[in-house]
């Protein structure tokens, strides 16, 4: 994302909705100079300071909360007034930003919102994967795709769909292991372990309440968890993987869950938007058609 790119008043807006230039920065992914020289480059075009440096803490000066609010304002008119000639014509008209981690991205929103975007030849979607969840509150993103809520009263936050962590194999793992009768069986059994964020999950969690963590071992780790998929479906050992992952293997026949009477602790997948005042009809379209996608590709 260029940073110069984005237009003044949603520029200022989004900064003021910061924490701090440090926070603004992670969240656009850009280094804290970036976003600082951007600001300095608004301040010195209107002629007056717009907030007190600082990485730690963001002050905007009096005339900074001024153009925040003219800004919100500004902002907020144009959304409305998009909406009101989209609705006026029957079409949804607009750019829609959705940021979402990697996996759920490739595998399920990105050919969603290609659908979308094919019944709605007037919208243009602008999507962004990272390997990391992003807190959307002060970024320009509309829409953040995230597997788990979050808690920011800047943001509301839509059930796309429901989704836990399950363990499963392939048949012909199981047609040579020992039997899976609780989860103490599974100390004895190669464990494929994913790694995210740089830990390895290999503590499995089972029941939503009073949660038992099981401390798996394997001979085979990843960082990527198509990888971890596939091992498992060429009988290499178990994973433990969200049912969007999984769940279209297992209608295939290629993944089998195991330990299904054993509850996993819930990881649904929500769709979290900015908490404004109104949100734009086509952000909510988007939504509602993510929603509707979502449960016919995933299942129960």
């Amino acid at each position: 994302m260029d940073l110069t790119s984005i237009d003044d008043l949603e520029f200022f807006e989004q900064i003021s909705r910061s924490q701090s230039l440090t926070e603004a920065a992670r969240n656009w992914g850009k280094s804290v100079s970036a976003v600082s020289k951007r600001l300095a480059a608004l301040e010195s075009r209107l002629g007056v300071p717009l907030v007190r440096r600082s990485t730690r803490r963001l002050t905007l000066t009096e005339e900074g909360q001024l153009y925040a609010t003219g800004a919100l304002a500004i902002l907020q008119q144009k959304s409305d007034l998009e909406d009101a000639l989209s609705l006026q014509h029957g079409e949804l008209k607009g750019r829609i930003r959705v940021h979402s981690s990697l996996g759920i991205g490739r595998k399920h929103i990105a050919p969603l919102l290609g659908e979308f975007a094919r019944q709605h030849p007037l919208i243009q979607i602008d999507l962004e994967l990272s390997p990391l969840p992003l807190n959307i509150a002060g970024t320009n993103f509309d829409i953040a795709v995230r597997v788990g809520g979050l808690s920011d009263s800047r943001l509301k936050a839509k059930l796309l769909a429901r989704n836990r962590r399950i363990v499963c194999a392939a048949p012909s793992y199981l047609d040579n292991a020992p039997p899976l009768r609780s989860i103490r069986d599974l100390e004895q059994h190669n464990c494929i372990v994913l790694r995210e964020n740089n830990a390895d999950y290999s503590l499995w969690r089972f029941r939503e309440k009073d949660q038992e963590y099981v401390d798996v071992r394997g001979s085979m780790i990843s960082d990527d968890g198509d990888v971890v998929t596939d091992w498992c479906m060429q009988g290499l050992g178990l994973i433990m993987r969200s049912t969007w992952h999984v769940n279209p293997l297992i209608y295939q026949g290629a993944l089998q869950q195991v330990l299904p009477d054993v509850p996993t602790p819930s990881a649904d997948i929500f769709a979290l938007y900015p908490a404004t005042t109104k949100t734009p009809r086509r952000i909510m379209a988007a939504i509602d058609f993510l929603r509707e996608g979502l449960t016919a590709r995933i299942g129960a």
